[in-house]
C-alpha cells in the first residue's frame, strides 16, 4: 500500500499569499515573475534556487529564428519525434510562441552565443531537428544562463523565496459549488542536512506546480539529486491522475564513468552530434549507419534504442557502453563545449583526441500532470507547468531542446493569467494534520528502488522484466507498511523523497506493463512495433486503498 499522505509532525505555523509556486526552475520562476508585481508570490524550493534540472541543461532553447526555417518545419519535427501522441494544436501554440520566449529572455538579460564572427544569435542543430534552430549560451551552459537570468529577474521583481522547504502535500477545500479546490500546501522546513525543523501550512488562492520530473527513480540519470518526482507523487495523493508516465526519455549519450557509477552522470549534449560527432561500438563499427535517415542525429528514442541493442550484442566484449567520436573538432571542442571538456578531463580523457565513452541514462520524462499550455489542470486552484506536466507537446518522445522553451512559455502564461485573475478563496479541509499517516520509505532502501528501475524498466522492457519490477516494488511498499527489518524511519527530506520515488516508480512500471507496444521512448522487446490501437494515452491514479490503477487501456489491446 502506497501512502495517501506523507507523514510529518503537526503544523506549527501558517502563512498566506496570493500565489505559491512549487519549484524554482525555468517554469516556476517564469510563472512567479509573470504574476508579479500584481500578486504576492512565494516560491518554495526544497533546496536552493538553482538545484533543479534547468541549471544543468546543455543544449539550449529551440525556436524558429533562421529565415530559411519555418513554423511548419518545427511543428513537423516535433510531431515526428512524438510518435503519434502529440497534440498538434498545442505543439503549434508552443512553436509559434517559442521565438517570442527567446527574445523575452534576451530582454531580461540572457546572453546567448553569437554566430562565429558575427552579431546574430548562433543557431545549432540537435537530433530530430531538420534545421538549425537551437539557441545556446556559453557553448554548453545554456541552462545555467537561463537560471541566472530568471533568478535575478524574479528576485528583482519582489518574488519571495522559501528555501529548504519541502512541499509535502496539497491542501484541499470544497468550493460553494461543491467542486474540490487546491487552497494551499503543507510544508516541511529542513536544515541543510535535510533534518526537519518545522512543519507549516501555506494557504494561497492558487498553487503552481513546477517541481520537475522524476529521473532519480533510476540508478543512472543525468538529473540532479533533487529531481525525485515530488509533484507527480503529490498529484497522485491528491486524487489527480497522471498521464503518459511510461514515456521516460533516455538520453543516448551520457558519459560512462564505470559500471559502479550511480546517481547523476555527466551529460554529453546532443549538440556534440549536431557538430558532426559519430557513435561507434567497441569494435569500431558505426552504430547509427542505416538505422535512421538522420543517422547520428536521429531522435533520441531511436538513438538510445540502437545503442542499447548494440550493447546487448557485446561488440568486442563490451556490453555497457559505446563511444562518441568528436575528434574531428580538435581543440575547437574545448571552446564549444567547456562543461563537457571538464567532465572528460575528470576521467582522464581529452575529447580532442579521445573517443568519449557513453551509454543511455534516464534524462527527461514526457508524462506527468495533464495540463494546458497555460498551466490549467483538472483540479481547480492547481496550475502546473514544466517537466511535471503532460501538455501534449512531447507525446511519446521529446524533441531536443523543446523543454526549456515549453517551460518559459507555459510558466509565463500561467503567471500572467494569475496576475489577471485568481480563483475565489475557499477554506481548507479541517484534517490537514493526519496523525495516522502511513510510514515512510527507509533511506537504506532507496538505492534498491533505483536498481530495480534501471534493471527492469530501462530503455528496453518486456513483460517479464516489468512484472519483476512490479513485484519488487510491491515488496518494498509492503515492507514499509510492516516496518521491515529497520526501525521506522523518521520524517526527513530523504524519507519524503524516497516515498515519492517509490510511488512514482510504481506508477511508471504499471503504465509500462499496460502499454503492449513500442512507441517513442517506450520500447517493449516483446511488442517491438507500434500498434494503431495504442494511439491513446494512459491515465494512472492512486486509489483510496493506496493501490495504483491504470485507465485507458484499449479493449482490443
Amino acid at each position: 500500500m502506497l501512502p495517501r499522505r506523507l507523514a510529518a509532525p503537526a503544523s506549527t505555523w501558517e502563512r498566506d499569499v496570493d500565489v505559491v509556486v512549487l519549484g524554482s526552475g525555468a517554469a516556476g520562476l517564469s510563472a512567479a515573475l509573470a504574476a508579479r508585481p500584481v500578486r504576492s508570490v512565494l516560491v518554495v524550493t526544497k533546496d536552493v534556487l538553482s538545484a533543479g534540472s534547468t541549471q544543468w541543461a546543455q543544449g539550449g532553447l529551440a525556436g524558429v529564428l533562421d529565415p530559411t526555417d519555418t513554423i511548419e518545419n518545427h511543428v513537423r519535427d516535433t510531431l515526428a519525434a512524438g510518435a503519434g501522441l502529440c497534440n498538434e494544436e498545442v505543439v503549434r501554440e508552443l512553436v509559434t510562441e517559442a521565438p517570442k520566449s527567446i527574445r523575452y529572455l534576451m530582454r531580461l538579460g540572457a546572453a546567448f552565443d553569437p554566430e562565429h564572427g558575427g552579431t546574430d544569435i548562433a543557431l545549432t542543430r540537435e537530433g530530430g531537428h531538420s534545421h538549425n534552430r537551437i539557441v545556446h549560451s556559453g557553448g554548453d551552459q545554456s541552462g545555467a544562463e537561463v537560471q541566472r537570468t530568471l533568478d535575478e529577474s524574479a528576485l528583482g521583481a519582489g518574488v519571495e523565496v522559501l528555501s529548504r522547504a519541502f512541499a509535502l502535500d496539497l491542501v484541499l477545500g470544497t468550493a460553494p459549488d461543491g467542486e474540490r479546490q487546491v487552497v494551499g500546501v503543507r510544508i516541511g522546513q529542513t536544515d541543510e542536512h535535510g533534518v526537519v525543523v518545522s512543519v507549516g501550512v501555506i494557504t494561497a488562492r492558487a498553487v503552481v506546480m513546477a517541481s520537475g520530473g522524476y529521473g532519480q527513480i533510476y540508478a543512472s540519470t543525468s538529473n540532479p539529486p533533487a529531481v525525485t518526482g515530488d509533484g507527480v507523487a503529490m498529484a497522485l495523493r491528491a486524487g489527480l491522475p497522471v498521464t503518459d508516465v511510461e514515456f521516460v526519455q533516455f538520453h543516448p549519450t551520457v558519459m560512462w564513468r564505470g559500471a559502479e557509477a550511480t546517481g547523476q552522470q555527466a551529460l554529453v549534449s546532443e549538440a556534440v552530434r549536431g557538430e558532426g560527432a559519430i557513435l561507434y561500438d567497441a569494435a569500431g563499427e558505426r552504430i547509427m549507419a542505416g538505422v535512421h535517415p538522420q543517422e547520428d542525429l536521429a531522435p533520441r528514442d531511436v538513438v538510445a534504442a540502437a545503442i542499447s541493442a548494440r550493447m546487448a550484442e557485446a561488440a568486442a566484449g563490451v556490453d555497457d557502453h559505446v563511444y562518441l567520436d568528436a575528434t574531428h573538432m580538435g581543440e575547437r571542442f574545448y571552446e564549444r563545449f567547456p562543461s563537457i571538456t571538464a567532465a572528460c578531463r575528470e576521467i582522464g580523457l581529452d575529447p580532442a583526441v579521445d573517443r568519449i565513452p557513453v551509454a543511455p541514462a534516464a534524462h527527461y520524462v514526457c508524462g506527468g500532470i495533464r495540463a494546458g499550455l497555460d498551466g490549467t489542470t483538472a483540479l481547480r486552484g492547481l496550475l502546473a507547468c514544466g517537466e511535471v506536466t503532460s501538455t501534449g507537446v512531447h507525446g511519446a518522445n521529446r524533441l531536443a531542446s523543446n523543454s526549456l522553451t515549453e517551460s518559459i512559455v507555459a510558466g509565463t502564461r500561467a503567471g500572467r493569467d494569475l496576475a489577471w485573475e485568481l480563483p475565489d478563496r475557499v477554506p481548507a479541509d479541517p484534517d490537514i494534520d493526519d496523525p495516522m499517516a502511513p510510514p515512510l520509505l527507509h533511506p537504506s532502501r532507496l538505492r534498491e528502488v533505483g536498481a530495480v528501475m534501471s534493471r527492469h524498466v530501462g530503455v528496453l522492457r518486456g513483460a517479464a522484466s516489468l512484472a519483476s519490477a512490479a513485484g519488487a516494488l510491491g515488496s518494498i511498499a509492503r515492507g514499509m507498511a510492516v516496518g521491515g527489518e529497520h526501525d521506522p524511519p523518521q520524517p526527513s527530506r530523504r524519507t519524503w523523497e524516497g516515498t515519492n520515488l517509490l510511488t512514482v516508480a510504481t506508477a511508471v512500471t504499471a503504465a509500462a506493463l499496460a502499454r503492449t507496444e513500442s512507441r517513442g521512448c517506450h520500447r517493449r522487446v516483446d511488442f517491438p512495433l507500434p500498434r494503431d490501437v495504442w494511439l491513446t494515452h494512459l491515465d494512472v491514479a492512486l486509489d483510496a486503498t493506496g493501490t495504483i490503477d491504470v485507465a485507458g487501456v484499449p479493449d482490443s489491446a
